[in-house]
């Protein structure tokens, strides 16, 4: 027996039943241990954050450092909420939308829709709806610890997402969705293999950015809106943005520079909801970087 994934899935499952004030409590509470003891997720929250923001005063970088840790246990645990309640419990607690006729004007066109989420606030009540406003796919790579898989596909799937593995397969499905006029949906600002990716400058420093977006606009001519789920009192806000045009480039290091300026007027829109313990520059140009290497 997994011992582990036994203990990991029981505990995501006793954390479903919160409602979602207590389970943001509890975020709250894990998220301030980890900044009191000095986690990992603060020191390189701290070392991303100098890096994007070099200009800001360090006192007031460093309470974005420890509010962001928070935000993103938060997230953590409120994710378990929203993944066992009632469907029509989480679409309550959406207090409002923003901009959504950006998505629904490229939809009725019978345009196929890409759906750039980048890792901020809370991106899965953000796809279980856009789900609910046409048929949507996105890639889904299971955990590490299996038995959390079937409670995380459940969840996800509860709205209707297709859900299409990280491989060639799943590439062809969502080529295949966008043809004809479907969402797909991609995290933009996840590290891809060297294979997959070409560097883009990301506040201004390099960043090995993915280049499916841009290979999957190109053949299929879809349009791309950006999204995320803030965080606000009592619930969330959904918010739509504009993509710049030159992310329709035909070149793809000025495809790929618009997709990550469109992701930073994201971070802009909640900073602290932005999970900058994601190692973003772990790779440079030259090599393997020792950015976050401890001192």
């Amino acid at each position: 027996m997994d011992i582990k994934g036994w203990l990991a899935a029981t505990a995501l499952k006793l954390m479903g039943k919160l409602p979602l004030r207590w389970s943001r409590r509890c975020g709250r509470v894990i998220g301030r241990i980890a900044v009191l003891t000095g986690s990992e997720s603060l020191r390189v929250s701290r070392i991303n954050l100098e890096i994007c923001y070099p200009g800001m005063d360090p006192a007031e970088r460093e309470g974005l450092a420890r509010r962001s840790v928070v935000e993103t246990a938060i997230a953590g645990c409120e994710v378990a909420t929203i993944w066992h309640q009632p469907w029509s419990r989480s679409e309550d607690q959406i207090i409002r939308v923003r901009n959504q006729q950006l998505l629904c004007n490229e939809i009725q066109d019978d345009r196929g829709v890409l759906v750039l989420m980048p890792h901020t606030g809370n991106w899965e009540i953000f796809g279980m709806y856009l789900a609910t406003l046409g048929s949507s796919t996105a890639l889904y790579a299971p955990p590490k610890i299996a038995a959390l898989d079937p409670i995380i596909r459940a969840g996800r799937e509860a709205t209707g997402v297709q859900m299409v593995p990280t491989n060639v397969h799943g590439v062809r499905a969502l080529l295949k969705a966008l043809k004809a006029g479907g969402i797909v949906m991609v995290l933009p600002d996840q590290e891809p293999d060297s294979s997959g990716g070409d560097f883009a400058p990301f506040f201004g420093k390099p960043a090995l950015t993915m280049t499916l977006v841009h290979n999957l606009q190109q053949r299929t001519g879809c349009r791309c809106v950006f999204g995320f789920g803030k965080r606000v009192e009592g619930g969330f806000e959904l918010v739509f943005l504009p993509a710049e045009q030159a992310i329709y480039s035909e070149e793809t290091k000025v495809s790929l520079a618009a997709m990550n300026r469109g992701v930073e007027a994201c971070i802009a829109e909640a900073p602290e909801q932005y999970q900058w313990e994601y190692k973003r520059f772990r790779r440079q140009p030259e090599g393997k970087s020792r950015i976050y290497r401890k001192q």
